[in-house]
C-alpha cells in the first residue's frame, strides 16, 4: 500500500469518526507485548505520510520493559531513531478511552527505507516466505486461552463463579458449564462489542478446564502477519473489557499451581496456487496428504529447538508437567488432545493440523514463524514424522522436549532448522536477550527461598 492510500484509509476514518481527539499507535516486542503512545489529533497523520520516529529498540525489551546490556540496541548503540509506519487495516477506535481515541499498529522500518530485521511482523515474514516461493499459502488461526483474575485484599485468584442466591464461590472445573459464561456475560459482551469495532474477528468463547479459565478462538485467514495480529489486538482487547468490570485478565502461561495453564493453540491448512487445501488426499496413515505427513514431520524435527518461541520466560515452563494437556513430545494423530499435533475433525478444503505446544504467554509471530518453518523443512525435505498415535489411544507422558528454560535456550541455540527463517541474526539475538532475561530473574531472591530454606540450612 503506497503512503497515499494509507492518507486515504486514515481520511475516511476522520470522516467517520471527526471526533476523534487521540490516536494510540502500537508496535509489537519481542515478548508480544503491544507498546506505544498516545498522540494529539494533530499527529495523526505522520503514520500515515512519512513516518513517525520510534525508538529502534522497542522491539526488543525484556518482560519488565527494560533494554538489554548484553545486546548492541538501547543504552549501547545511543538508542537511534527508526521510523514507523500504519499496519494498512489495522486503524480502529478505541471504545474503552474516556476521550474519542483511535489505535493504529506500526510497523518499524530503517531509515532507508529497508524493513527493519528485528520487528516481529518482518521475523515472521521471513520465516513464511520459502513456503510463498513453493507457491504455497498458509491459512492459520489461533485460540487464546486466559484467566479472569481477582484480587481478594491478600491474594490473586481466578474469578470463580457464584453458587446462585450467594457469594460463595463454586468449587469443580465445570468444563464449557453455559452458566459461568452468564456469569460473565457483560464482560463477553462488552469483549464482542470491542472485537467488532476494532475489525477483530472473534469466533466461539467457552468456559476452560478451570474456574475462571476462558478460551476465545478466532476465524482463519490466509495471511499469517493478519492472523498473529489479531491474537495480539485479542488479548488487548480481553484486558481491556476485563478492567472494565474491575477484573483482570492474564495469558500467564500458568498463573495459578493447582488449576490448568493457559495455551495458545494454532490451526493450520496450506493452499496451493489454485486454492486447493494440500493436505487433503489419501496417505498410509488416513484421509490426508503426504504433504501433511512431512508437514507433520518437519514439525516434529522443528519442536525441540523451537520450544524457546513456544515458552519465552520463567512462568512458561510452569505449564509443561503431566496431566495438563500440554505435550511433551511431537506426536500426532487425528481427533486427540493428548498429542503435540493434532488433526481435528475436518472436510477435505478444511484439513488442517492443531498445534498445540505454545503457552498463551508467546509471541504469536514467533509461534507461527516456527510453525511455517517446521512445515517448510518437513515438505523441502520430505521428512517422515514417527507413527501416529490413533484416535482414542491412551498416551504416557514423554518429556522429548525440554521443558526447562536453560535446556529449551541451549536446544534453541543448538538447533540448525529456525537459524534459517528467522535469519541468524536474528536467531542470535533472541537468544542472547532471552538469557539474558533468564538470568536476571534468577538473580533474584524469592519468598519461596527464605520459606524453604532459612531455618533449615
Amino acid at each position: 500500500m503506497t503512503s497515499g492510500d494509507l492518507k486515504a484509509e486514515l481520511d475516511r476514518y476522520l470522516a467517520e469518526y471527526p471526533e476523534t481527539r487521540f490516536m494510540e499507535p502500537l508496535i509489537t516486542d519481542m515478548n508480544g507485548i503491544l507498546r506505544g503512545k498516545r498522540v494529539g489529533v494533530e499527529e495523526l497523520g505522520k503514520a500515515f505520510k512519512n513516518g513517525v520516529n520510534m525508538c529502534a529498540a522497542t522491539t526488543i525489551l525484556d518482560t519488565l520493559g527494560n533494554t538489554f546490556n548484553n545486546v548492541p540496541y538501547g543504552l549501547n548503540d545511543g538508542d537511534p531513531d527508526a521510523k514507523a509506519f500504519a499496519v494498512p487495516g489495522s486503524l480502529a477506535p478505541v471504545p474503552w478511552a474516556s476521550l474519542p481515541t483511535a489505535q493504529v499498529l506500526l510497523e518499524l522500518v530503517e531509515l532507508d527505507g529497508s524493513p527493519n530485521e528485528n520487528d516481529p511482523r518482518n521475523v515472521l515474514r521471513r520465516a513464511m516466505q520459502p513456503l510463498y516461493d513453493m507457491g504455497l499459502r498458509p491459512v492459520l488461526a489461533t485460540e487464546l486461552e486466559f484467566y479472569l483474575v481477582e484480587y481478594d485484599g491478600q491474594q490473586f485468584q481466578p474469578r470463580c463463579p457464584r453458587i446462585p442466591g450467594s457469594d460463595l464461590r463454586q468449587p469443580g472445573m465445570q468444563y464449557e458449564v453455559m452458566e459461568d459464561l452468564y456469569e460473565i456475560d457483560d464482560f463477553l459482551m462488552d469483549l464482542n462489542a470491542i472485537c467488532k469495532i476494532q475489525n477483530i474477528p472473534v469466533g466461539a468463547a467457552l468456559s476452560e478446564f478451570s474456574p475462571g479459565q476462558f478460551e476465545v478462538n478466532l476465524h482463519h485467514v490466509e495471511d499469517p502477519v493478519l492472523a498473529c495480529d489479531h491474537a495480539v489486538l485479542l488479548k488487548r482487547a480481553v484486558k481491556a473489557a476485563a478492567r472494565k468490570h474491575d477484573l483482570a485478565a492474564t495469558f500467564m502461561a500458568k498463573p495459578f499451581a493447582d488449576t490448568a495453564g493457559s495455551g495458545m493453540h494454532v490451526h493450520v491448512s496450506l493452499l496451493d496456487q489454485d486454492g486447493n487445501n494440500v493436505f487433503s488426499g489419501k496417505s498410509a496413515d488416513g484421509d490426508f496428504s503426504d504433504t501433511l505427513r512431512h508437514a507433520i514431520g518437519g514439525l516434529g524435527e522443528a519442536m525441540p529447538e523451537s520450544v524457546a518461541l513456544f515458552a519465552p520466560n520463567a512462568n512458561s515452563y510452569r505449564r509443561h508437567a503431566p496431566g495438563n494437556f500440554v505435550p511433551a513430545a511431537p506426536e500426532w494423530g487425528p481427533n486427540h488432545r493428548g498429542v503435540a499435533l493434532r488433526l481435528p475433525l475436518a472436510g477435505p478444503q478444511n484439513k488442517r493440523f492443531e498445534h498445540r505446544v505454545a503457552g498463551a504467554d508467546a509471541n504469536p509471530y514467533f509461534v507461527v514463524s516456527a510453525i511455517l518453518a517446521g512445515i517448510h523443512h518437513g515438505i523441502s525435505n520430505k521428512v517422515e514424522p514417527r507413527p501416529m498415535t490413533p484416535e482414542r489411544a491412551k498416551l504416557e507422558y514423554r518429556m522429548e522436549i525440554p521443558t526447562r528454560w536453560p535446556r529449551a535456550l541451549d536446544a534453541f541455540d543448538a538447533g540448525n532448522i529456525l537459524p534459517r527463517y528467522l535469519g541468524e541474526s536474528y536467531h542470535k539475538l533472541y537468544s542472547d536477550c532471552r538469557r539474558e532475561e533468564e538470568a536476571n530473574y534468577n538473580a533474584e531472591i524469592p519468598a519461596k527461598d527464605f520459606e524453604w530454606f532459612m531455618r533449615a540450612v
